[in-house]
């Protein structure tokens, strides 16, 4: 299972800075949350542990925004994803885990922050979680069957 961190710090390094596919720390998060939702649906476990919580703006994973938060709105430098532990030499990712973000950045990468917020407030999984609750993956699982084709 990725580390939530590593999921975030291959997204960024796949970001392009001043066009449609540059990052922001909402964008990043939404990202984090449909990568969550398509490894749940294609694979039946989680991409990643820390939990995701309903905030007002949609679907946050609190470690990811306490990294970015100093950011605001700006939008986070992209770096390079080298995918070796440098203490154990493994990888960190595994071809799985890139395949889904992969295909979430195919498909979300060109939507800015807010657009994506607004489609994750339209989805149950943030519609039927209290905020600032967690969200069930259970329930992330069962919508991302229902409403996405692999």
């Amino acid at each position: 299972m990725a580390d939530v961190r590593d999921v975030a710090r291959y997204f960024i390094s796949l970001s392009e800075e001043s066009t449609p596919y540059a990052i922001t720390p909402l964008k990043l998060q939404k990202l984090i949350y449909y990568a969550q939702g398509f490894h749940l649906s294609r694979f039946g476990v989680p991409l990643f542990n820390e939990d995701l919580q309903a905030w007002v703006h949609g679907p946050v994973v609190r470690k990811i925004y306490d990294d970015y938060k100093y950011l605001g709105y700006r939008t986070i430098t992209k770096e390079p994803f080298d995918n070796t532990h440098f203490l154990t030499d493994e990888d960190l990712l595994t071809n799985e885990e890139f395949r889904t973000i992969d295909k979430v950045w195919e498909i979300f990468g060109n939507l800015d922050g807010k657009t994506l917020e607004e489609l994750t407030h339209q989805e149950d999984p943030w519609l039927f979680t209290n905020i600032n609750n967690v969200i069930d993956n259970d329930l992330i699982e069962e919508y991302f069957d229902n409403n996405y084709l692999f």
